[in-house]
């Protein structure tokens, strides 16, 4: 337990009320006086956690040609409530019951039920409902990873059905393994302070089982088939995404600890020397150049690698994992034509091979110092001396890789032979763009300039087609604006 001070009493589960008792009768709040600091953070934690999901958007739809950019917009929102609804409906409690087993939870907490006041079964500092919206975020956060391996090809409503699903069968149960008391990996321990088995390895293999079952983009000729479209869309992503991972990882000690503090600081820290460790590699391949999408994702695979050990290590290990973890990364540069797999986001690169990585190096690294920073926790790794804790994280690696790959491409097969639920775009669709096809009277960016009057083809700049008799023309009118 933290050490509180002598005249505060810490607050206890119990089981005769399990919502942490009735508002009506009793003051709730009274068993958090003096620590309500604590869920304050937290909760504060959750709100710039969120900013991840839409900077995901962002980086993607930079990342993608204009023609499908507005998709992967769109989906960061849809993702959010398919996900709220799934967590709310039955996966929080799949995956934090307190009545769980080593590899599922159960329904105790089915529709939120009892997940009101009483002490979370993550930390007795803070009110359930608390925890359950930190990890709510988390497990959207991942869905939207995934999501990000169908990019340019994949529709949307079966892509949202695929996202409940995934949430359900896969995400729930490795969060389980891993972060559930009752978890075989809790319970073995790996090490894995924010994440990076839940959110990254898993994401990152699902995202590429995605692109595996969907097939390879059609390109004919197409000189920016693998281009950003817009590098300044991918740099405010990345901004977003670095804002939002000092919550991330800053309250996954789900205290407000020094232990906390120095995870937040290893978070900006692996994410700093990812870039360098990324633009050293992007500078000797490419003889003396520079590259901004290098640099976001050098930021990116940073703060993938620190995830697993940002509460395990002291800062200057913290450098050295992001500095690793960044250049590793950067060097998967040709990774789709090693592996013939058209997964153009980058999403296994970054968070699957940058998650195994940042778990790999949790194992040697992790120091019991650190770790006890917060009053309650002691956890070592090979530099303590605990050479077995390497064997650990990499049957961590191991079996949420296995397991989210395969059962991620049992599901995908399985959908994409129900009627109605097509999984993949046609190639007229594809070639047009997401954009036109699955929306209406929306591209991103300003798109004014390729109106047509519908009569005569007098082209009318800067008025919406909502407002006058017109048709948009296809990006292929003026393909140096289109990327």
């Amino acid at each position: 337990m933290l050490y509180p001070r002598a005249d505060i009493v810490m607050p206890e589960y119990n089981p005769d009320k399990p919502n942490g008792g009735n508002s009506l009768d009793e003051d709730v709040n009274a068993q958090y006086a003096g620590l309500e600091f604590h869920y304050t953070y937290l909760l504060f934690c959750s709100a710039i956690v969120w900013l991840i999901i839409p900077g995901i958007g962002l980086l993607y739809g930079g990342l993608a040609r204009r023609k499908s950019a507005l998709a992967l917009l769109f989906q960061s929102f849809a993702v959010c409530g398919v996900v709220c609804f799934q967590w709310m409906f039955w996966g929080y409690s799949l995956a934090y019951s307190r009545g769980a087993n080593a590899f599922i939870g159960n329904l105790d907490n089915f529709g939120l039920k009892n997940v009101m006041s009483a002490p979370s079964p993550g930390s007795v500092l803070l009110p359930e409902i608390v925890f359950c919206l930190y990890q709510m975020l988390f497990c959207a956060c991942t869905v939207m990873l995934v999501v990000g391996g169908a990019f340019e090809r994949g529709r949307i409503l079966p892509s949202m059905i695929f996202a409940f699903l995934w949430a359900t069968i896969v995400y729930c149960p490795i969060a389980c393994w891993t972060w559930n008391s009752n978890g075989w990996l809790y319970k073995l321990p790996s090490l894995d302070f924010a994440g990076g088995g839940p959110v990254h390895i898993a994401s990152g293999w699902s995202a590429l089982a995605y692109a595996f079952v969907l097939g390879k983009r059609v390109h004919k000729g197409d000189k920016i088939h693998n281009k950003p479209h817009n590098t300044t869309l991918v740099f405010i992503g990345t901004v977003l995404i670095w804002f939002g991972w000092f919550g991330f990882n800053g309250g996954s000690a789900l205290n407000a600890s020094i232990r906390s503090m120095i995870a937040a600081f290893n978070t900006n820290t692996a994410a700093s020397f990812g870039v360098l460790g990324w633009v050293l590699v992007d500078y000797i391949r490419t003889k003396g150049h520079f590259s901004v999408v290098g640099c976001c994702c050098g930021a990116i695979s940073g703060l993938v690698g620190i995830t697993p050990a940002a509460g395990f290590v002291s800062v200057w290990i913290a450098a050295l994992i992001g500095f690793l973890t960044g250049a590793i990364c950067s060097l998967m540069h040709n990774l789709d034509k090693w592996i013939q797999i058209d997964e153009g986001l980058d999403v296994f690169k970054l968070h699957g091979i940058g998650g195994m990585v940042g778990s790999f190096l949790t194992g040697i690294f992790a120091q019991k110092w650190v770790s006890a920073l917060d009053g309650a926790s002691e956890y070592s790794g090979a530099l303590d001396g605990v050479g077995v804790q390497v064997g650990r994280q990499l049957a961590e690696i191991c079996a949420i890789s296995s397991y989210s790959f395969v059962v991620t491409c049992i599901l995908l097969y399985a959908l994409k032979f129900i009627p109605f639920m097509h999984l993949r775009v046609s190639e007229e669709a594809e070639m047009i763009g997401l954009d036109l096809d699955q929306f209406f009277e929306e591209q991103i960016g300003d798109w004014s300039m390729y109106e047509q009057h519908a009569l005569d083809g007098v082209r009318h700049d800067g008025t919406h087609a909502s407002s006058q008799n017109s048709v948009k023309a296809v990006p292929e009118l003026a393909p140096t604006k289109e990327a």
